[in-house]
């Protein structure tokens, strides 16, 4: 395999990330024939196939999973080194994509990506917003945004808000019919709205603290979804109680749409964090996005 050069597996993984050759020129900005000349040039080197082509898509042979796991990081290594050195006397350029849950969009980042995208005008900002679970690796992305215990192992994470409480909330009209409970015993008597994660199917678990120690309950349900945004309107309709951390129900909380439950017992979790795989932050167009968004939610907390 000595032949085989840098660019050659860049471009076996443009080919794999896009579906195909063309797809490949594309995001490379290069004519097909040149993708084509190179995956052939690597295949030869390798002395194996490492696509099976049908007229209509691209499949990795055994031998292109095996060569995609074992170059995977080594490329974005590179790629970033040669990205981070180019990138010296330039300004910051090119796309930079991230992932968040809904609530964290709708939060912090609504009110502030506009500014980013104005100081920088050569970043092609993507945002992605999903509350499932993403490998940003694997997807990728740039960047994510999760809850702090939430991050997966061998990323970098930097703290963007405090450790955030899930609060039980309840509308006026469903304590007048239902009555307020005090203690946990009294929740069996109630019925939730559900979150159903997206990626694992599985209810939100219904946690406690009682004085350091958490409680795990299960519950009723009276609703279950799969966003958060209809959790909150359903707890304002009066369908049940509704568990949602803190900064997205502060609102209603403060007009009175909703009212607390138990806010002895509040579950604390982790703050949110901004997440990367080490080589990404060599980038210029990723680093200052990751310090804008560092300063102003630090702002925000501050303030």
């Amino acid at each position: 395999m000595n032949g085989t050069t840098y660019n050659q597996l860049l471009m076996f993984h443009t080919i794999v990330g896009e579906g195909s050759i063309s797809g490949a020129a594309r995001k490379l900005e290069v004519a097909p024939p040149s993708v084509s000349q190179a995956l052939k040039a690597l295949e030869e080197s390798l002395g194996l196939p490492l696509f099976t082509r049908t007229t209509r898509r691209m499949e990795l042979t055994q031998a292109g999973v095996q060569l995609l796991e074992k170059t995977r990081y080594p490329i974005d290594e590179l790629s970033f080194a040669i990205e981070s050195v180019s990138e010296l006397s330039k300004v910051p350029s090119g796309k930079v994509r991230i992932t968040m849950p809904r609530f964290v969009y709708q939060l912090y980042i609504e009110p502030i990506y506009a500014e980013f995208c104005q100081r920088y005008p050569d970043i092609e900002l993507e945002l992605s917003i999903s509350d499932a679970t993403v490998d940003i690796l694997a997807e990728g992305f740039d960047l994510g945004i999760r809850f702090g215990d939430k991050v997966e192992e061998g990323m970098v994470a930097r703290p963007l808000t405090p450790a955030l409480k899930e609060a039980i909330v309840a509308a006026p009209s469903y304590i007048a019919k239902f009555g307020l409970p005090n203690n946990p015993s009294e929740l069996v008597k109630h019925k939730f709205i559900q979150y159903r994660f997206l990626t694992s199917n599985q209810l939100a678990p219904m946690r406690l603290l009682n004085q350091g120690e958490v409680l795990s309950l299960d519950t009723q349900s009276a609703l279950i979804a799969n966003d958060t945004d209809v959790l909150i309107d359903a707890a304002k309709k009066g369908f049940g109680l509704c568990r949602a951390v803190t900064p997205m129900v502060e609102k209603a909380l403060a007009c009175g749409d909703l009212v607390p439950v138990m806010p002895e017992y509040w579950y604390s979790y982790a703050g949110l964090h901004v997440y990367f795989h080490q080589n990404s932050q060599k980038a210029k167009r990723v680093r200052v996005l990751i310090d804008f968004l560092l300063k102003k939610m630090a702002k925000a907390h501050n303030e």
